[in-house]
Order: C-alpha cells, then sequence, then structure tokens
C-alpha cells in the first residue's frame, strides 16, 4: 500500500456530491490519518471520510429488483464491483438506439461500465453504474 500524504489522491465519500470520488489529500491529522480532502468532481473541501464506512441511502437502493438488492450496508460500488464480476457477457457500447437486457455490461461514456439491473419497460433500462443507478433510454 503506497504511504498517503498532502497532494495524493484518495477515494472519500463527498456529502456534496453524494458519492464515493476521487479526491486530493489536502492536510493530514497525523503522519497516517487523513484530515481534509478536496473532491475532484465539485471542489468542495471537507473531512475525510472513509467510504467503506459510509452507508447507502434507501433512496438509491430502493429501486433494486429482489435479485440484486442487498443489505442497506452495502454501497452502490460494492454492488457495481459485485456485478460486473460475475457478469459472463461482454461490453457493449451504449446507444439509445441498442436493444439491451438484464444482465448486459454497457460503456457509457459519461457514466463509464454499468450492469443492466432491470428493464423498466419498453424503451428504458435501469443500470448500476460505480457511484449512481441511473435510468437510460434503449431500443429508440
Amino acid at each position: 500500500m503506497s504511504k498517503v500524504s498532502v497532494g495524493k489522491e484518495v477515494l472519500s465519500y463527498c456529502n456534496k456530491c453524494k458519492l464515493t470520488l476521487a479526491h486530493i489529500i489536502v492536510t493530514m491529522k497525523t503522519n497516517s490519518s487523513i484530515g481534509k480532502v478536496e473532491c475532484k468532481t465539485c471542489n468542495a473541501t471537507h473531512a475525510y471520510k472513509d467510504p467503506s464506512a459510509v452507508k447507502a441511502t434507501k433512496s438509491k437502493t430502493s429501486g433494486l429488483s429482489k435479485k440484486t438488492r442487498k443489505s442497506s450496508s452495502d454501497s452502490i460500488s460494492d454492488m457495481w464491483l459485485e456485478m460486473i464480476s460475475k457478469a459472463t457477457s461482454q461490453s457493449q457500447k451504449y446507444s439509445p438506439k441498442s436493444v439491451f437486457k438484464v444482465g448486459d455490461i454497457i460503456d457509457h461514456t459519461k457514466f463509464g461500465p454499468g450492469f443492466v439491473d432491470k428493464c423498466i419497460d419498453q424503451d428504458k433500462i435501469q443500470v448500476i453504474f460505480r457511484h449512481d443507478i441511473k435510468t437510460l433510454i434503449h431500443n429508440r
């Protein structure tokens, strides 16, 4: 494990973004304890929050099917990692014109790799990305 120090990148939970994201270490409490970090997404500076200690919110997981619903202590990124690692299909580039089914892995230009969790209707799918759950259009 590399030594943490000011200026290095670390994952931290951002209260403003409501996600675990990449942050830059701004201050250290001790030689091995992180003090403050700056979010690389929203540029907010806040105390370091260990992502493994942050629980997933109910609103983020309420739309998951029973098959993929986990205890509230599992984070979205944990579910995403588990689903991606179990996937047997190849990743497909996302396009609203493409047709996807439950279990497909998609590669979205903005959100990155995602797992199709369920089909909402003929032209909408729910996709779990590393830091969020999104509803996307398909089959148009």
